[in-house]
């Protein structure tokens, strides 16, 4: 499903109709309706109009994908087990329906927002970036753009991923950068797989997709997204990117990154600029949600039945992951958490629970915390290690971090009976007061 079919799709979808400034209005605007999908029909200085908050939230991606929301991880770990090639369009395709090179490149047309005040500048933050080696072959990643003139973006590129490694061999390297996808694009983009394996056939498991070249490199793009930005990004060539607001809220550091020159602009006819709110709910499901599926299948090779894994808003989704499991033997859970850890780089702190606790509410976790957690016994230390350069409280530098995992199962057995909870009968009120709207 494309991104604008998505929009004539979505009951939720708010149409603002009156103008409003791509400088700080449009991201106050999103902000406020933050996890609520918007379409801005009228940004000023762009014929383009602005969506955004379209991923918000595990229920949007779920009816996406038309599964329900715990069927999201079992849909993506098929997807990455199980990739399929999708249908290559020949010929200009619906993201080309318009060229624009030479003299015409102005990334000015483009309305990039600028999101805080103390940001360094308009940015791109929702764009995939497709890479291609000649060596390993294609990649698919997301990375943050700031604006720098008319044809130039500094581009945030972070040690140690496939995208760097291509760059640091290549040093000068065609890209193309697709704005306005559909979540299936956005979800195989945000994962992590090894390296080789093009994140556009995931897509293509997730749900059919389209696929068609490059204008100007051999590469593979998204046939039906809005817009693409197809340049050379060049190691050689550095500019300062940031400050920028990061998934944690906070600002991230300055830092000298590589040049992005952009040659060739291409998009719909009708095309819409898809925003994505940095440090909002849909950039927390879209860098949180990919992860879930890493874990699961590490807790699942540890060989324990892992039942969900939840990467949660309240830690930043992605410092924190809940895992629930059915117990079925003691040390159960200490292995649970060391696999989660595993399938996370990044994971601060883990929480694993019994099959009776609901991931999805933070009060029923809390209740297993107080009721089935003794420090001395169920708390994991691995002490200093790599963490996320995310987390403002590591290391500055090395970004070490004391990871800590929470074992929150109750003991099997006997033992274990004086954990168990009650349960009620259960009664729909509906039946007695009439009256009562249901809710």
């Amino acid at each position: 499903m494309s991104l604008r079919r998505f929009l004539e799709r979505e009951p939720g979808l708010l149409r603002v109709g009156r103008p409003v400034s791509r400088h700080l209005e449009a991201a106050g605007l999103l902000k406020a309706l933050d996890g609520e999908p918007v379409l801005l029909e009228q940004v000023e200085d762009s014929a383009l109009p602005v969506a955004g908050n379209l991923y918000a939230t595990k229920e949007a991606v779920a009816r996406y994908l038309g599964v329900e929301p715990r069927e999201i991880i079992a849909r993506m770990v098929a997807a990455i087990d199980r990739p399929t090639r999708p249908e290559v369009i020949e010929g200009p395709a619906p993201c080309q329906e318009v060229e624009l090179g030479g003299e015409e490149v102005d990334l000015g047309r483009l309305p990039l927002l600028f999101h805080c005040a103390g940001d360094g500048g308009p940015y791109i933050s929702s764009g995939v970036v497709v890479s291609r080696s000649p060596v390993h072959g294609q990649n698919l990643d997301f990375h943050r753009m700031m604006q720098l003139d008319r044809r130039r973006l500094s581009v945030r590129v972070v040690a140690g991923r496939h995208f760097h490694r291509f760059l640091e061999e290549g040093r000068r390297i065609p890209v193309a950068v697709c704005v306005g996808n559909g979540a299936s694009v956005m979800l195989a983009a945000a994962t992590s797989v090894a390296l080789g394996q093009d994140e556009l056939e995931i897509a293509n498991s997730l749900e059919p997709l389209r696929v068609t070249r490059a204008r100007t490199f051999d590469a593979l793009i998204p046939a039906d997204c809005e817009v693409v930005l197809e340049g050379t990004v060049d190691l050689e060539e550095r500019a300062a990117e940031g400050p920028f607001v990061d998934l944690t809220g906070t600002y991230d550091t300055v830092r000298q990154e590589p040049v992005l020159t952009v040659e060739r602009i291409t998009h719909r006819a009708d095309a819409v600029w898809q925003a994505l709110l940095p440090g909002g709910l849909e950039h927390k499901v879209m860098m949180g949600m990919p992860r879930e599926p890493t874990i699961h299948r590490e807790v699942t090779r540890a060989g324990l039945r892992c039942l969900d894994v939840s990467i949660n808003p309240g830690g930043c989704s992605w410092l924190h992951a809940i895992v629930q499991i059915h117990k079925q033997r003691e040390g159960d859970g200490r292995r649970a958490l060391e696999a989660a850890f595993a399938g996370h780089g990044s994971l601060k702190h883990a929480f694993v629970v019994d099959d009776d606790i609901d991931i999805y509410d933070p009060l029923d976790v809390e209740w297993a915390m107080a009721t089935r957690f003794q420090g001395d016994r169920d708390l994991l230390v691995l002490g200093r290690q790599s963490g996320s350069s995310l987390d403002p409280s590591g290391e500055p530098g090395t970004h070490l971090t004391c990871k800590v995992g929470f074992d929150l199962t109750r003991p099997l057995g006997e033992e274990g009976r004086g954990f168990e909870r009650a349960v009620f009968p259960s009664v729909d009120p509906h039946d007695y007061l009439p009256g009562r709207d249901r809710r």
